[in-house]
């Protein structure tokens, strides 16, 4: 991806940054594309990262992920990312300096919880509790829950809502 794409770091990798550490094999990205133009935008990432699928492109077209590997072979998703809320995430996405030569643009803590209860996977839910114990009250709930509603209410899942407050008012109380 060049310079003049949004994109942040979302998943693991973010959860390296703002929860507890866990192996990964994978990296998952946000790249904005707004609708606009995907078809050259899939395109040339084909081109650039070799895909992980024979349908890569038309996959990528149709779920709104590119399944890829990075020069190195780890798995890359790349998500094309067209709403609201994921242009806002690349907006407070902040730069992770990993070490004096290494950087990473990753998404903010807040934005990782809306990602990982909207997903409602196990691993993400043990992801979600690492964050939370670590960030605890530097968290923004307001904000997690602002956009978390409205994403719950196109999945039509408003259970997970109560399930992550629940989760936070643990968190806590055991803190």
């Amino acid at each position: 991806m060049s310079q003049n794409h949004r994109f942040c770091f979302i998943g693991a990798l973010a959860v390296q940054r703002w929860g507890e550490p866990r192996l990964t094999i994978g990296a998952d990205v946000t790249l904005i594309t707004r609708f606009e133009n995907e078809s050259a935008i899939v395109s040339s990432l084909t081109e650039k990262f070799r895909p992980r699928r024979p349908d890569a492109a038309e996959f990528a077209l149709k779920a709104r992920v590119a399944l890829l590997f990075a020069s190195n072979d780890v798995p890359i998703d790349i998500a094309l990312g067209g709403l609201p809320f994921e242009e806002r995430t690349i907006t407070r996405a902040s730069l992770w300096e990993i070490s004096r030569k290494d950087s990473l643009v990753t998404c903010c803590a807040e934005d990782l919880i809306v990602h990982k209860a909207f997903a409602n996977r196990d691993l993400d839910w043990l992801d979600l509790r690492g964050v939370l114990r670590r960030q605890g009250q530097k968290l923004n709930v307001g904000l997690i829950f602002e956009e978390l509603r409205p994403l719950l209410q196109l999945k039509e899942a408003p259970e997970i809502e109560d399930r992550l407050r629940k989760m936070m008012e643990k968190e806590k109380s055991e803190n």
